[in-house]
């Protein structure tokens, strides 16, 4: 047989090899593998987030980087990271896709009450083989809010804490004391006032920060237990201690505690009040020190709440509230891919730099450092760490049909448009209604 006979065999000889591999490529296969084994198929996954205000930029940065990372790692796997205002993501956009079933595929969320539907109606992914699988359950500092019936149906990003702020230079060169008790807290209003100083930093627009006070001087009179038997329809909210707390509340108020239109104010104008030294307090999560510049931190303590009567508990608001969940109908290739992304975004590592970058308390349990933590975060962990005593903030608690009348009254009150007592009658009203309405369900 001469060359060119040859090479025209070769040719033809490989050229059915190719057509051969093409074909078994197209049907998924290839030579080494079983039949049932497919070559990667892109998997493109949803994720929504509500890291979108000035104090988020650091933690949307951070997963950022992690999904760059991970896709880096994974080019099959595509995640469409979509911010999103949490208010409208959280009452609106999630709950009617919950209703039919098409929530994104991975999801920021609050835990406890807000969840509780969801599980029921079985739109949430269990995660718990996935944290056991992988040795992760006993890393968690608290899951509480995320079990429902002894299975996890979400996992908690970080943990958050609700002190007082206070401009420590400020009360040295007045001559004034932070706030032990309510009374002092009461005396201290007017003191900063003939200053011409804003006692309370408060920006209520979005209606949940006014929510912090009233909550605090709830708990402060009775305690969270028995806020747990209002949750449960065993108590009610029309009660003379949760009277004396918006009371106080509406008196601050008066006395001018806030700025002028406290509800027509962000939470970033709020910031600048109080770190431009133009209000002397601010009571908001740790997650509000991204927005303090730098040349203030020194300036800056944290201490509790006011308590009503010295020696009493002094509860901490905070919890491991916000978190991540997957939705339950996802096919079998997207809950592969999810849940290896998932492990991703609880490395301890990417922990460390949510509270080293954006001053997020770890959700997973020893990886707090005091010598990266700085000034006012260090200043958090500690009264963290030292507080025995925490509650979860009441409106994370809350049904939230009940939430948002519990919201809107506190703003109401704030702004002294609704007496205390009327207030509490149309809270009872609303958690009356939403008794009624589960028991028909």
């Amino acid at each position: 047989m001469n060359r060119r006979r040859i090479r025209i065999r070769l040719i033809a000889i490989l050229s059915g090899v190719v057509m051969a591999l093409l074909a078994l490529a197209g049907c998924g296969v290839l030579p080494g593998s079983s039949q049932t084994s497919a070559v990667e198929e892109k998997v493109t996954l949803t994720f929504r987030h509500f890291w979108v205000g000035e104090h988020d930029k650091p933690v949307e940065r951070i997963f950022r980087q992690v999904i760059d990372e991970f896709e880096a790692e994974h080019p099959w796997i595509k995640i469409d990271f979509e911010g999103l205002d949490q208010t409208i993501h959280r009452e609106q956009k999630l709950k009617s896709e919950m209703v039919t079933g098409r929530p994104p595929d991975i999801f920021s969320l609050f835990g406890g009450a807000e969840i509780e539907p969801y599980v029921r109606a079985g739109r949430l992914l269990d995660l718990t083989g996935f944290i056991e699988e992988r040795g992760m359950k006993d890393q968690f500092s608290d899951l509480s809010l995320w079990t429902f019936d002894g299975k996890v149906y979400g996992l908690p990003f970080e943990g958050n804490a609700e002190p007082l702020f206070y401009n420590k230079t400020m009360f040295e060169r007045f001559g004034l004391s932070p706030p032990r008790t309510v009374d002092e807290l009461m005396e201290l209003i007017p003191a900063l006032k003939r200053q011409r100083i804003i006692p309370f930093a408060l920006g209520n627009e979005a209606q949940w920060p006014a929510g912090i006070y009233a909550h605090y001087l709830m708990d402060r009179q009775v305690g969270s237990k028995r806020f747990e038997s209002v949750l449960k329809g065993e108590a009610s909210f029309d009660n003379p201690d949760y009277l004396l707390a918006l009371e106080s509340l509406y008196e601050m108020a008066g006395l001018g505690a806030f700025p002028a239109n406290p509800n027509l104010i962000d939470t970033e104008e709020a910031v600048d009040l109080f770190t431009e030294g133009k209000a002397a307090m601010y009571v908001n999560g740790n997650w509000d020190i991204t927005l303090f510049p730098q040349h203030f931190m020194d300036d800056v303590g944290v201490i509790p709440f006011p308590v009503i009567r010295p020696g009493d508990p002094q509860a901490l608001a905070g919890g491991y509230t916000v978190g991540i969940g997957l939705s339950s109908a996802l096919n079998e290739s997207k809950q592969e891919a999810a849940l290896a992304f998932l492990a991703e975004m609880y490395r301890p590592d990417v922990q460390r730099r949510l509270m080293n970058e954006a001053y997020r308390i770890p959700a997973m349990s020893g990886l707090a450092d005091m010598q990266t933590a700085g000034p006012v975060f260090s200043q958090v962990i500690r009264l963290t760490e030292q507080t025995e005593a925490k509650f979860v903030p009441y409106d994370n608690m809350l049904p939230p049909e009940v939430k948002q009348k519990f919201l809107h009254i506190v703003a109401d009150i704030v702004d002294r448009r609704l007496q205390p007592d009327e207030g509490l009658k149309k809270l009872e009203q609303a958690a009356q209604n939403y008794w009624r309405l589960r028991s028909s369900r």
